[in-house]
């Protein structure tokens, strides 16, 4: 596929049942697909993302919904640009919810850590060697 082209999925799910409609937007974002409006998302094309946009329709129309997929280029390079964009900033959000949560983990980590130090060194008696080493590791 030459360079600059997307391919883009066009769908349309009944509200009921919603579990298609979750497994469709998890997917999604599983790919990093940009929504360019409801209903029409797209990805650079390649056959890995053309095949996986594919299969993704073939579901939507078992769901009972209706599904296209489309290969476009963007009419020029500012609109190209701000589709990376708008894909980039997706993941950035997406990126920075993981780095927040691991950042919980660590500092709940830490918080033990100190707490278990502390629980050692007043419940064993340590000498200050044994203390420093034990503190280090926190």
């Amino acid at each position: 596929m030459p360079a600059g082209d997307w391919v883009l999925l066009s769908y349309r799910l009944p509200r009921e049942p919603s579990t298609p409609r979750i497994a469709l937007w998890r997917r999604l974002r599983q790919l990093g697909a940009a929504q360019l409006l409801d209903g029409l998302v797209a990805l650079p094309a390649d056959s890995r993302t053309r095949e996986q946009l594919e299969w993704l329709a073939d579901e939507v129309v078992e769901a009972g919904g209706e599904a296209s997929v489309w290969l476009a280029r963007p009419g020029s390079a500012a609109q190209e640009r701000a589709l990376a964009t708008r894909m980039r900033d997706a993941v950035t959000v997406e990126y920075q919810a993981v780095v927040n949560d691991d950042l919980a983990v660590l500092a709940l980590l830490c918080a033990l850590g100190l707490l278990a130090s502390f629980y050692l060194m007043t419940h064993f008696p340590l000498s200050v060697e044994d203390a420093a080493f034990l503190t280090s590791w926190v």
